[in-house]
């Protein structure tokens, strides 16, 4: 029995969260408008379309504040040479924070402060990166890890290790670069053939 590691494999059982996004985008509304009447029945006509108002008007501010701030700190990442994963992240939260507080309706408002404020945006950040790599992760897509010091550190997937033992050698795939010493001519540490 022989084992490859070459390509990654594909698996086909990550397909549910498109239709569950789907349902929550056609339920949304619904939901929006049950909820808005529930509101105006409670507290009045008036006090809700005001606090509507009041959470549009609070939601295009707070993009405006909070959009500049990314705007800004993307710009500065940029002009570093440092890889500006956090700052894109920060403006598409933003983005998408600003849309949500803008449209009429009390959940989309909760979702799009938990985007838009700046105490709050760290923790949807996370749990979106959390998404994306486990997405990656089961496509087999290559990952690349950059160290601080500007280092790149290559590698893959692997979608699962093996639980017995192969017959014969355990080929790994990879190149083998020349270190500093065997560059300059000298014997390559232990293992040179002085």
């Amino acid at each position: 029995m022989t084992m490859s590691y070459g390509a990654p494999q594909q698996r086909h059982g990550g397909g549910w969260i498109l239709p569950v996004l789907l349902v929550a985008m056609v339920a949304l509304p619904f939901l929006e408008v049950y909820l808005i009447v529930q509101v105006g029945q409670l507290i009045g006509v008036w006090w809700t379309v005001a606090i509507l108002v009041g959470e549009a008007l609070l939601g295009a501010w707070l993009m405006r504040r909070e959009g500049t701030r990314a705007w800004k700190a993307l710009n500065e990442a940029f002009a570093s040479g440092k890889m500006p994963t956090g700052e894109l992240a920060d403006t598409a939260l933003i983005l998408v924070g600003g849309v949500l507080l803008v449209m009429p309706g009390f959940i989309s408002d909760i979702f799009g402060l938990l985007f838009l404020l700046p105490f709050t945006r760290p923790l949807a950040r996370k749990v979106l990166a959390y998404a994306v790599a486990r997405r990656m992760s089961r496509m087999g897509v290559s990952t690349v890890l950059l160290r601080r010091d500007g280092s790149v550190i290559e590698g893959e997937t692997v979608p699962d290790p093996p639980t017995e033992p192969s017959e014969g050698p355990v080929v790994i795939a990879g190149e083998i670069e020349d270190g500093p010493e065997q560059r300059r001519g000298g014997t390559g540490g232990q293992f040179g053939a002085g």
